[in-house]
Protein backbone atom coordinates (compact mmCIF):
# COMPACT_ATOMS: atom_id res chain seq x y z
CA UNK A 1 0.00 0.00 0.00
CA UNK A 2 2.98 2.28 1.09
CA UNK A 3 4.50 1.78 -2.55
CA UNK A 4 1.23 2.57 -4.11
CA UNK A 5 0.56 5.63 -2.71
CA UNK A 6 3.96 7.38 -3.21
CA UNK A 7 5.32 7.01 0.18
CA UNK A 8 6.94 4.94 3.11
CA UNK A 9 5.43 4.69 6.48
CA UNK A 10 6.51 7.53 9.06
CA UNK A 11 7.42 10.09 6.99
CA UNK A 12 5.27 12.79 6.21
CA UNK A 13 4.01 13.64 2.89
CA UNK A 14 4.18 16.72 1.11
CA UNK A 15 -0.08 18.02 0.06
CA UNK A 16 -0.56 17.63 -3.28
CA UNK A 17 -0.69 20.92 -3.49
CA UNK A 18 2.76 22.03 -3.62
CA UNK A 19 4.30 23.11 -6.67
CA UNK A 20 7.74 23.23 -8.28
CA UNK A 21 9.88 25.86 -7.45
CA UNK A 22 12.69 25.24 -9.61
CA UNK A 23 10.44 25.10 -12.72
CA UNK A 24 8.31 28.23 -11.30
CA UNK A 25 12.02 30.31 -11.47
CA UNK A 26 12.23 28.45 -15.15
CA UNK A 27 8.96 30.08 -16.15
CA UNK A 28 10.05 33.31 -14.86
CA UNK A 29 13.05 33.33 -16.44
CA UNK A 30 11.48 32.70 -19.62
CA UNK A 31 8.78 35.34 -18.90
CA UNK A 32 12.02 37.53 -19.52
CA UNK A 33 13.85 35.55 -22.06
CA UNK A 34 13.52 38.18 -24.76
CA UNK A 35 14.16 41.31 -22.72
CA UNK A 36 17.75 39.23 -21.51
CA UNK A 37 18.30 38.23 -25.48
CA UNK A 38 17.91 41.95 -26.19
CA UNK A 39 20.43 42.63 -24.14
CA UNK A 40 22.83 40.16 -24.49
CA UNK A 41 22.56 41.23 -28.16
CA UNK A 42 23.25 44.73 -27.27
CA UNK A 43 26.83 43.93 -25.87
CA UNK A 44 27.69 42.03 -28.73
CA UNK A 45 26.33 44.78 -31.23
CA UNK A 46 29.14 46.92 -29.10
CA UNK A 47 31.93 44.32 -29.81
CA UNK A 48 30.90 44.14 -33.37
CA UNK A 49 30.23 47.97 -33.62
CA UNK A 50 26.75 47.82 -35.06
CA UNK A 51 24.40 50.33 -34.22
CA UNK A 52 21.06 49.76 -31.42
CA UNK A 53 20.89 50.41 -27.75
CA UNK A 54 23.20 49.98 -25.71
CA UNK A 55 22.93 47.43 -22.55
CA UNK A 56 22.33 50.43 -19.96
CA UNK A 57 19.66 51.66 -22.33
CA UNK A 58 18.10 48.04 -22.42
CA UNK A 59 18.01 47.75 -18.75
CA UNK A 60 16.51 51.30 -18.33
CA UNK A 61 14.24 50.72 -20.85
CA UNK A 62 12.43 46.91 -20.14
CA UNK A 63 13.39 47.83 -16.15
CA UNK A 64 11.16 50.39 -15.94
CA UNK A 65 8.49 48.59 -17.93
CA UNK A 66 8.49 45.87 -16.04
CA UNK A 67 8.41 48.02 -12.85
CA UNK A 68 5.98 50.48 -13.26
CA UNK A 69 5.57 50.39 -16.99
CA UNK A 70 2.55 48.53 -17.78
CA UNK A 71 0.45 49.79 -14.45
CA UNK A 72 1.33 53.55 -15.41
CA UNK A 73 0.29 52.79 -19.41
CA UNK A 74 -3.06 51.44 -17.65
CA UNK A 75 -3.41 54.71 -16.02
CA UNK A 76 -2.22 56.45 -18.75
CA UNK A 77 -5.08 54.69 -21.31
CA UNK A 78 -7.81 56.20 -19.07
CA UNK A 79 -6.69 60.27 -19.95
CA UNK A 80 -5.27 59.14 -23.60
CA UNK A 81 -6.84 56.40 -25.06
CA UNK A 82 -5.09 56.50 -28.98
CA UNK A 83 -1.61 56.99 -27.39
CA UNK A 84 0.66 54.84 -28.54
CA UNK A 85 2.03 52.22 -26.07
CA UNK A 86 6.37 51.76 -26.32
CA UNK A 87 7.69 48.37 -27.94
CA UNK A 88 8.92 47.62 -24.20
CA UNK A 89 5.75 48.18 -22.12
CA UNK A 90 3.84 45.92 -24.77
CA UNK A 91 6.19 43.14 -24.29
CA UNK A 92 5.58 42.98 -20.39
CA UNK A 93 1.79 43.36 -20.93
CA UNK A 94 1.51 40.91 -23.34
CA UNK A 95 4.42 38.20 -22.92
CA UNK A 96 6.47 38.62 -19.41
CA UNK A 97 3.53 39.56 -17.29
CA UNK A 98 1.08 36.77 -18.34
CA UNK A 99 4.05 34.36 -17.70
CA UNK A 100 4.25 35.77 -14.10
CA UNK A 101 1.27 34.75 -13.20
CA UNK A 102 1.68 31.43 -15.01
CA UNK A 103 5.00 30.85 -12.94
CA UNK A 104 3.10 32.16 -9.73
CA UNK A 105 0.31 29.45 -10.12
CA UNK A 106 3.33 26.59 -10.71
CA UNK A 107 4.67 27.45 -7.66
CA UNK A 108 1.65 26.93 -5.66
CA UNK A 109 0.13 24.17 -7.98
CA UNK A 110 1.42 20.45 -8.98
CA UNK A 111 0.45 19.80 -11.94
CA UNK A 112 -0.96 15.78 -12.48
CA UNK A 113 0.80 15.58 -15.53
CA UNK A 114 4.16 17.80 -15.73
CA UNK A 115 5.68 16.98 -18.88
CA UNK A 116 1.97 18.04 -20.62
CA UNK A 117 1.55 21.26 -18.25
CA UNK A 118 5.05 22.62 -18.81
CA UNK A 119 5.14 21.50 -22.72
CA UNK A 120 1.69 23.84 -23.05
CA UNK A 121 3.51 26.98 -21.25
CA UNK A 122 6.37 26.85 -23.43
CA UNK A 123 3.78 26.97 -26.67
CA UNK A 124 1.93 29.88 -25.32
CA UNK A 125 5.00 31.63 -24.48
CA UNK A 126 6.14 31.15 -28.43
CA UNK A 127 2.29 32.46 -29.18
CA UNK A 128 2.57 35.76 -27.20
CA UNK A 129 5.97 36.78 -28.83
CA UNK A 130 4.31 35.98 -31.76
CA UNK A 131 2.04 38.33 -30.67
CA UNK A 132 3.80 41.01 -29.24
CA UNK A 133 6.47 40.45 -32.69
CA UNK A 134 3.64 40.97 -34.84
CA UNK A 135 1.67 43.79 -33.28
CA UNK A 136 3.19 46.65 -35.62
CA UNK A 137 2.20 45.09 -38.59
CA UNK A 138 -0.96 45.73 -40.28
CA UNK A 139 -3.97 43.96 -39.67
CA UNK A 140 -6.66 43.07 -41.76
CA UNK A 141 -8.90 45.43 -43.60
CA UNK A 142 -12.41 44.52 -45.15
CA UNK A 143 -11.32 41.27 -47.10
CA UNK A 144 -7.79 42.35 -47.08
CA UNK A 145 -4.97 40.52 -45.78
CA UNK A 146 -2.40 42.83 -43.74
CA UNK A 147 1.02 42.08 -42.86
CA UNK A 148 0.16 41.01 -39.36
CA UNK A 149 -3.01 38.85 -40.03
CA UNK A 150 -1.28 35.51 -40.54
CA UNK A 151 1.19 35.87 -37.59
CA UNK A 152 -1.82 36.82 -35.28
CA UNK A 153 -4.10 33.85 -36.70
CA UNK A 154 -1.46 31.34 -35.73
CA UNK A 155 -0.44 33.06 -32.47
CA UNK A 156 -3.72 32.96 -31.63
CA UNK A 157 -4.38 29.13 -32.69
CA UNK A 158 -1.17 28.48 -30.82
CA UNK A 159 -2.15 30.15 -27.62
CA UNK A 160 -5.35 28.33 -27.54
CA UNK A 161 -3.97 24.86 -28.12
CA UNK A 162 -1.09 25.50 -25.28
CA UNK A 163 -3.82 26.68 -22.99
CA UNK A 164 -5.53 23.52 -23.71
CA UNK A 165 -2.50 20.91 -23.33
CA UNK A 166 -1.68 22.94 -20.05
CA UNK A 167 -5.17 22.19 -18.69
CA UNK A 168 -5.03 18.52 -19.44
CA UNK A 169 -1.72 18.62 -18.08
CA UNK A 170 -3.12 20.23 -14.97
CA UNK A 171 -6.05 17.53 -14.62
CA UNK A 172 -5.45 14.43 -15.92
CA UNK A 173 -2.52 11.93 -14.54
CA UNK A 174 0.38 12.25 -17.46
CA UNK A 175 3.74 11.44 -17.72
CA UNK A 176 6.41 13.19 -15.70
CA UNK A 177 9.62 14.99 -16.16
CA UNK A 178 11.96 13.59 -18.28
CA UNK A 179 14.68 13.83 -19.63
CA UNK A 180 15.56 16.88 -22.14
CA UNK A 181 16.46 15.66 -25.79
CA UNK A 182 18.17 19.24 -26.50
CA UNK A 183 18.82 18.13 -30.59
CA UNK A 184 15.03 18.40 -31.51
CA UNK A 185 14.71 21.60 -29.35
CA UNK A 186 17.74 23.61 -30.64
CA UNK A 187 17.58 23.35 -34.13
CA UNK A 188 13.82 23.91 -34.56
CA UNK A 189 14.11 26.97 -32.55
CA UNK A 190 17.13 27.60 -35.11
CA UNK A 191 14.94 27.23 -37.85
CA UNK A 192 12.31 29.36 -36.92
CA UNK A 193 14.38 31.95 -35.75
CA UNK A 194 16.30 31.93 -38.81
CA UNK A 195 13.21 32.55 -41.01
CA UNK A 196 12.24 35.45 -38.88
CA UNK A 197 15.54 37.04 -39.74
CA UNK A 198 16.16 36.27 -43.07
CA UNK A 199 12.65 36.51 -44.05
CA UNK A 200 12.95 40.37 -45.02
CA UNK A 201 17.08 40.59 -46.45
CA UNK A 202 16.69 37.67 -47.99
CA UNK A 203 13.09 37.12 -49.47
CA UNK A 204 10.64 34.28 -48.99
CA UNK A 205 12.30 31.65 -51.23
CA UNK A 206 15.31 31.65 -49.61
CA UNK A 207 14.49 31.93 -45.58
CA UNK A 208 11.80 29.39 -46.16
CA UNK A 209 14.17 26.87 -47.94
CA UNK A 210 16.86 27.56 -44.93
CA UNK A 211 14.94 27.11 -42.55
CA UNK A 212 13.58 24.03 -43.54
CA UNK A 213 16.39 22.59 -44.06
CA UNK A 214 17.85 23.75 -40.27
CA UNK A 215 14.55 22.08 -39.20
CA UNK A 216 15.78 18.75 -40.61
CA UNK A 217 18.46 18.49 -38.83
CA UNK A 218 16.37 18.36 -35.17
CA UNK A 219 15.89 14.74 -36.66
CA UNK A 220 18.56 12.07 -35.98
CA UNK A 221 16.55 9.65 -38.29
CA UNK A 222 16.77 12.41 -41.46
CA UNK A 223 17.54 11.29 -44.98
CA UNK A 224 18.79 14.34 -46.75
CA UNK A 225 17.02 13.27 -50.13
CA UNK A 226 13.83 13.79 -48.27
CA UNK A 227 14.37 16.70 -46.19
CA UNK A 228 15.38 18.37 -49.55
CA UNK A 229 12.38 17.67 -51.34
CA UNK A 230 9.54 18.40 -48.33
CA UNK A 231 12.11 21.98 -47.90
CA UNK A 232 11.07 22.32 -51.75
CA UNK A 233 7.81 21.58 -51.71
CA UNK A 234 7.75 23.94 -48.35
CA UNK A 235 9.39 26.91 -49.90
CA UNK A 236 6.54 26.60 -52.78
CA UNK A 237 3.95 26.12 -50.78
CA UNK A 238 4.71 29.45 -48.83
CA UNK A 239 5.90 31.14 -51.96
CA UNK A 240 2.17 30.78 -52.91
CA UNK A 241 0.39 31.00 -49.77
CA UNK A 242 2.01 34.88 -48.58
CA UNK A 243 1.89 36.82 -51.57
CA UNK A 244 -0.96 35.11 -53.55
CA UNK A 245 -3.13 34.05 -51.22
CA UNK A 246 -2.61 35.75 -48.47
CA UNK A 247 -1.51 39.38 -50.03
CA UNK A 248 1.01 39.98 -47.77
CA UNK A 249 3.58 41.82 -49.41
CA UNK A 250 6.98 40.09 -49.04
CA UNK A 251 9.51 40.00 -51.24
CA UNK A 252 10.17 37.06 -52.58
CA UNK A 253 14.37 36.97 -53.88
CA UNK A 254 17.18 38.40 -52.61
CA UNK A 255 16.74 42.41 -52.44
CA UNK A 256 19.64 42.95 -54.98
CA UNK A 257 18.14 40.15 -57.30
CA UNK A 258 14.53 42.03 -57.23
CA UNK A 259 15.91 45.28 -58.98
Amino acid sequence: MADTLGHTPGKSTPASTTGYLPEAIAVAVLAIAPQLFEFFWSIGAIIMSASGRDPLQVLAGHGSALLYGVPAQIFATFGAPGKAIASDTLLAMIYSYPLFAVAVFTFFYRPKAPQDYFGGIVLMALALFALWASSDLQSMRGFSFGAGTAPRVFGVLLLLRGRAIALVGLLVDGAKLGSCHWRGRLFVSLGILSFAVAIRPMGVIFSALASSLITAISSPEKKWAEAVIVSICLTAFCSLLFPYALGVPLHMLLKFMIR
